[in-house]
């Protein structure tokens, strides 16, 4: 059995590990927050690098604004800035109402912190056994199993948990030494919500058997993210070998040349480094018989919070889903300004074209004179011959000048008469996605 250290917390523990950044500290005023807050104020280093704190007003209970208040009274009696930010919690996301929460939670701290703040959350020892055994039961493998690290990008920003070795028996006995106030949100309480019932029912229960069975299941979180960043590693090697000149795109062949569980590996690493939500726990599964084995000739798409994941040939494509362009919509364009289209794309031009343009969904039957060519073509025949995707075919802009005539599909097919005043001018055509 892992046996921890002493059940004492000190605020010097801190000090060696202090980032040279400004620190933030989420404060949500309860007890864990309130000892990070506490002791980290008791380093003159700390406040020497901008130490302050930030606290999310989620509006879900009625005692929310006296919690602002108890926030605001703590940081003033220390002398610290709070920013208390108020944020509304999306009920619809169908991911439930405490992963709502705690994604509106972190919008507000990306929000508000500066280039390169050091975001300092209180989860500790028992935080991060609970979060082991959720995704035991949610069949994680090594990267969930990982839970919480220390250290962790939040690009610019970084993650720091500096309390994550500390048993939540620590920090009350600092609390009450130091006769901290702290508030007890009620929810906590509640056994309904999955943690809750862990921490309520099922570790004190293991905890009679196994004292120290929240040290050992932190302790393994610990093995588990070394093992799990070496396989990291070796996986980003592999996975810079298979994609193309489109990050967003992989090649079918290259990813089956590996075997099952270095696939899905690649698979969720490649989906990380997209910015995408990750994959659910049964979607490697529905990924390998429906995308990977499919026919060639198919075109097989796996959905997500609102992302999609579609081969096309020999390529699989992801991205957040756009909407095509609606068949019957046009717009006149000046060039002057951005033109913002139906799906929330926008164009732009570095510099006014010669007149405006028309702009408008595709139809069929358009052509297109490129350079170097005697003749106009088919532009359904150039799409074909560029690879570019069906569901990106939908979602074209296509610029047509006052006399009728083609000049650009999107920013990627260009006619030779646009090209022509575009070396001229030296103005860019830019289709920016949402």
């Amino acid at each position: 059995m892992y046996t921890p250290l002493a059940n004492r917390f000190n605020p010097t523990d801190l000090a060696h590990a202090l980032p040279a950044q400004p620190i933030v500290v989420g404060f949500s005023g309860g007890l864990d927050s309130g000892v990070l807050l506490h002791a980290l104020a008791a380093l003159p280093a700390a406040r020497a690098r901008g130490l302050r704190a930030i606290h999310v007003h989620h509006g879900l209970h009625p005692d929310a604004d006296g919690w602002a208040e108890h926030c605001q009274r703590i940081c003033a009696e220390i002398g610290l800035a709070l920013h208390v930010a108020r944020v509304s919690v999306d009920h619809d996301l169908g991911i439930g109402l405490e992963a709502a929460a705690r994604h509106a939670r972190y919008a507000a701290f990306r929000a508000q912190l500066a280039e390169h703040d050091v975001l300092a959350l209180a989860h500790h020892q028992d935080d991060q056994a609970e979060t082991v055994l959720l995704r035991l039961l949610r069949a994680s493998g090594s990267d969930g199993l990982a839970a919480m690290h220390q250290w962790r990008e939040l690009s610019p920003n970084t993650i720091w948990r500096p309390l994550l070795k500390q048993p939540r028996a620590a920090l009350l006995a600092y609390a009450q030494a130091n006769a901290l106030h702290w508030i007890d949100d009620p929810s906590n309480a509640e056994h309904g919500p999955d943690r809750n019932f862990l921490r309520h029912q099922v570790l004190p229960l293991l905890r009679q058997r196994w004292p120290q069975a929240s040290a050992a299941l932190a302790r393994s979180a610990e093995l588990l993210a070394e093992d799990a960043q070496s396989l990291r590693s070796e996986a980003a090697v592999r996975l810079a070998g298979m994609q193309t000149s489109d990050p967003a795109t992989l090649s079918v062949a290259a990813l089956l040349a590996h075997e099952p569980p270095w696939r899905a590996r690649l698979l969720r690493l490649w989906i990380e480094q997209q910015g995408l939500p990750p994959l659910r726990g049964s979607a490697i599964v529905i990924i390998e018989s429906q995308l990977l084995h499919a026919r060639t000739d198919a075109q097989p798409q796996y959905r997500w919070q609102g992302v999609r994941m579609q081969r096309w040939r020999d390529l699989l494509h992801v991205g957040i889903e756009q909407q095509p362009l609606p068949a019957d919509w046009q717009a006149t364009w000046d060039t002057r300004a951005q033109l913002h289209l139906p799906d929330g794309s926008r164009l732009q031009l570095d510099a006014p074209f010669e007149s405006t343009v028309c702009v408008r969904a595709r139809r069929g039957g358009e052509r297109i004179h490129l350079p170097g060519r005697n003749h106009h073509h088919s532009l359904r025949h150039v799409l074909q011959q560029r690879a570019v995707p069906p569901w990106q075919r939908e979602r074209l802009p296509l610029l047509f000048a006052a006399d009728g005539e083609l000049l650009a599909a999107g920013d990627g097919i260009l006619s030779a008469r646009w090209l022509a005043w575009q070396d001229q001018s030296g103005a860019r055509l830019g289709w920016i996605s949402p």
